[in-house]
């Protein structure tokens, strides 16, 4: 059966060759020419017809299966590209979403970065005013023991002062005991004060 069919495809191949060699011959003998020996033309294309079947007999699988494997493989490689191609897609889809979260990211880091500023520098601000308040604090108190220390001396000055006054108004007039008594009753009202 296979063979029946190689012949059925032969005979279109054999009907054109015959055309092709008869339209020359029929020119030729139009001119003039001498007229073609019809049997050896016969011959000729019988010779040819065989030659064309052995050898679409011997070559001719090999052929559709070269053309057929070709075709397959063709096949495979037109699959391989549309897999190729559709994997690239899935990957491009991938990537422009990575993309996408990594401005998203970018954002949020942008977002907590300047929450976490604002944060320290609040907390910068509040130490700042803590210290300030620290360092007030400090200068109160230490104007106040410097106001206690400047009163003191000038107590212990006044005080010397009086005392020399004193002593030198009432020393013609005053004895030892009461010059002591004196100065002790001035010194106790000097630091009561």
């Amino acid at each position: 059966m296979s063979k029946w069919k190689h012949a059925g495809n032969i005979l279109p191949l054999v009907l054109a060759f015959a055309a092709i060699v008869l339209i020359p011959v029929g020119a030729f003998a139009s001119e003039g020419h001498e007229a073609p020996r019809w049997g050896d033309f016969g011959w000729r294309v019988l010779n040819f017809v065989i030659f064309a079947g052995i050898l679409w007999y011997f070559i001719g699988g090999l052929a559709k299966r070269f053309f057929k494997n070709r075709r397959e493989t063709i096949g495979g490689a037109l699959d391989s590209l549309e897999e190729r191609r559709a994997r690239a897609k899935e990957q491009l889809a991938a990537v422009e979403s990575r993309i996408a979260r990594l401005n998203e990211e970018r954002e949020a880091i942008l977002a907590e970065s300047r929450k976490q500023a604002e944060s320290l520098k609040a907390g910068i601000v509040e130490e700042a005013h803590r210290q300030a308040a620290q360092v007030v604090e400090q200068a109160r108190k230490t104007a106040e023991n410097e106001g206690r220390t400047v009163l003191a001396e000038v107590r212990a000055v006044i005080a010397d002062e009086i005392v020399d006054a004193a002593e030198k108004a009432l020393s013609g007039k005053l004895n030892a005991d009461a010059h002591d008594k004196l100065i002790a009753n001035s010194l106790k009202k000097v630091v009561l004060h």
